[in-house]
């Protein structure tokens, strides 16, 4: 595992973050996280919901689609970990009746 000044942790070649730096509580409707490049990091599921949710590499609420589509938040109550780069934005889209909590960078 190698760490400099400004460069991830790495370790086989991959970089790994571990941790947002940020995060943004209790979303439960589509909301922008970060309007620019970042990293979703873990996804908490605060109250559990009857559709997944879904995360979206977008700096907007509209125009999303398969095509920015970076994965579903299971329904379930738990955390989920991503550790995923996004070259545009984060969109948090909870599912139905669905609460969440994120960390990103």
């Amino acid at each position: 595992m190698s760490i400099g000044s400004n460069q991830p942790a790495v370790i086989n070649n991959v970089a790994i973050t571990g941790q947002g730096k940020l995060s943004f509580l209790n979303i439960s409707t589509a909301t922008v996280v970060k309007g620019m490049q970042g990293r979703i990091v873990k996804v908490n599921v605060v109250t559990a919901g009857s559709t997944f949710g879904y995360i979206y590499d977008s700096s907007t609420n509209s125009g999303l689609s398969a095509s920015n589509l970076i994965a579903s938040i299971p329904e379930s109550i738990g955390t989920y970990v991503f550790d995923f780069p996004c070259a545009n934005g984060i969109v948090i889209v909870p599912g139905t009746g669905q609460v969440v909590s994120v960390s990103y960078a």
